[in-house]
């Protein structure tokens, strides 16, 4: 290790940015940080929900140089083209070659619609911005059809290997109550199937009666267990043979890695295999990848960041153990929620890997009073406060859990999940 540490980042998501900035915060200028990245900004990706639905993408994106300079953290834009795992180095297409005493690849994940035929000729896919805006020309034209008194039949497909549905559901619930407020719902029949044996499987049951309850009451038909074999022009065919004909399909496609890293242990999505508790690498004590990039089976932006969390302690307690007692170990406690434009819902869901492919996850055993579900009109304000928090705190160059401003919301949170949550199952 060199006089003064070098971290090298590999990317500008929440895992990667989280990582950068709450080393810093850690570790002041005992540490040399360098970021790479195929972008030179970054995208608030869960509000994208709202662009289909009209909104300005413009705030959803924050320049990475402004606040890496401020936090004296080297930026170099570029993707990746190869990792040397014994000289803990990144090759960048443009032939630079970078290097650290830790290599933190926070390289996320990437959708793979061809793997079920046909999804990606005839299916809308959410996941970036562009497809989004390009979403929300289909509602448009699917409202004027309605305007005109024609009728409509909106398909939402979640396929096997997808690691988090949560925004298509978001979209789909959002898509109700925006056709109700134009009064065109009774002209559009939304239904929705998923392989999952129930609705957003790995957050449990309580989420899953939300879920149902909210299908019911807003006319939505809703299947679970429903494992899709081929889309084609007008109709989705699933294994046990049944179809279902559709003039809009909205599908979220299956995950793999965004970026391939021979010679480094992966499973067979390509996402890297990693200690549980540090997200280090198996067998490469130095590297580390938490967030999408990482083997953990939900992937999403609050687990995300607590991984960050976990790697950017570890880290620091490698460079300079009298500042940390102990690290605090990566505990996937999943915290969202989920929009519906009228009234939104909150879960706080402490998970638990059970090594079972079909299930991989599930509420913890030990989870108590800490799995809390509920559904307010007030949670739509703090998911806007939490919209508008995290930017702040990415422009200036801090963690999301840092300061006082954390705790605050920390407090807020922990408050109306306590007010609002459900009773135990």
């Amino acid at each position: 290790m060199t006089a003064k540490p070098r971290v090298l980042v590999v990317g500008g998501g929440f895992a990667g940015l989280e990582t950068a900035f709450g080393l810093r915060h850690l570790l002041g200028d005992r540490v040399r940080i360098s970021l790479a990245a195929d972008r030179e900004d970054f995208l608030f990706k869960p509000n994208t929900i709202y662009l289909p639905f009209g909104a300005d993408e413009a705030p959803l994106h924050i320049r990475l140089p402004d606040p890496l300079f401020r936090r004296h953290i080297a930026f170099h834009q570029g993707s990746v083209s190869g990792v040397d795992p014994d000289a803990l180095a990144v090759e960048l297409t443009d032939g630079t070659r970078l290097r650290g005493d830790f290599l933190v690849l926070a390289t996320g994940a990437a959708m793979h619609p061809q793997e079920v035929p046909g999804l990606a000729e005839h299916a809308q896919s959410v996941w970036t911005p562009r497809q989004m805006r390009s979403l929300g020309r289909r509602f448009q034209e699917l409202k004027d059809a309605a305007q005109a008194g024609q009728h409509r039949q909106v398909l939402f497909l979640v396929p096997p290997n997808n690691k988090c549905a949560g925004p298509l559901y978001e979209i789909a619930l959002m898509l109700d109550t925006w056709l109700r407020r134009a009064e065109l719902r009774s002209h559009v029949h939304l239904t929705w199937t998923t392989y999952e044996s129930g609705y957003i499987q790995a957050f449990g049951p309580r989420l899953h009666r939300v879920v149902e309850h909210e299908f019911a009451v807003r006319g939505i038909e809703g299947h679970t267990s429903a494992v899709v074999d081929k889309v084609g022009p007008d109709e989705v065919r699933y294994t046990d043979g049944t179809t279902r004909p559709y003039d809009l399909l909205v599908a979220f496609p299956p995950y793999v890695a965004a970026v391939d890293h021979p010679g480094l242990p992966g499973d067979d999505r390509g996402f890297l295999t990693t200690l549980s508790v540090t997200r280090q690498v198996h067998g490469h004590p130095q590297i580390y990848a938490p967030g999408d990039a990482g083997d953990f089976p939900v992937k999403q932006a609050f687990l995300a960041f607590l991984q960050a969390h976990a790697v950017a302690e570890h880290i620091t307690t490698m460079v300079d153990p009298a500042l940390l007692a102990r690290p605090r170990p990566f505990e996937p406690i999943s915290m969202c929620v989920m929009e519906m434009f009228d009234r939104a819902t909150f879960a706080q869901v402490p998970l638990e890997e059970t090594g079972d492919p079909a299930h991989p996850v599930r509420v913890a055993a030990d989870a108590g009073d800490r799995y809390r579900v509920g559904t307010s009109p007030l949670w739509r304000l703090g998911k806007k406060t939490l919209g508008l928090y995290l930017p702040v705190q990415f422009r200036a160059g801090r963690p999301f859990h840092s300061g006082r401003p954390w705790q605050a919301m920390e407090l807020a949170l922990d408050g109306m999940a306590r007010t609002l949550a459900t009773g135990p199952d």
